[in-house]
């Protein structure tokens, strides 16, 4: 299990490699409501998002999004954070899905990918997968799996990348 946990680790940190300086793909998705979301043009205001691939039958994703769903208010008061959330359910169950979010409560947007035309795109081959964007468009971060009480890594990182304007004005002290 321990060595298992060591593969885990060490494929996230390649997958994160190869993520990073990223940019979305232009992937037209819908939304519950049938509006067309391009992907590439998904923005937060200069803030970060958060994209979550997930299944209605995925219980790892649902547990991920559950978590994320407890805390999410506060991190959008500090970070200013969108979740997108992209179901890669067949286009049959969308109904399913459309009940199993509104039974959830989940603040999140959400995005069929049925055919799962961004994930491969994407290059995700696992559900859950987490992706963490920068306020430019660029992926900070990529991580598959879901793993009780990852929630702290994740807003660690968004409070990283949300905040660099604070770190540019620190200046070194002057020496006397």
């Amino acid at each position: 299990m321990k060595l298992l946990k060591v593969i885990f680790a060490a494929l996230a940190v390649v997958l994160s490699a190869a993520s990073a300086d990223a940019a979305l793909p232009s992937v037209k998705l819908k939304d519950l409501k049938g509006k067309t979301v391009d992907m590439a043009q998904l923005k937060n205001g200069g803030k970060p998002m958060i994209i979550s691939f997930f299944a209605s039958w995925c219980k790892p994703c649902k547990r991920e999004l559950n978590a994320i769903s407890e805390v999410y208010p506060d991190w959008v008061d500090e970070t200013g954070v969108k979740l997108v959330a992209i179901s890669c359910d067949k286009a049959q169950d969308a109904a399913k899905v459309k009940s199993y979010v509104d039974s959830e409560g989940w603040e999140y947007e959400i995005l069929l990918d049925p055919n799962s035309d961004f994930m491969r795109a994407m290059g995700i081959q696992q559900i859950p997968h987490l992706l963490i964007v920068d306020g430019t468009g660029k992926i900070v971060e990529s991580r598959s799996g879901y793993t009780d009480g990852s929630e702290g890594h994740i807003i660690k990182k968004l409070r990283e990348i949300s905040k660099p304007a604070a770190k540019a004005k620190k200046a070194p002290a002057k020496k006397k």
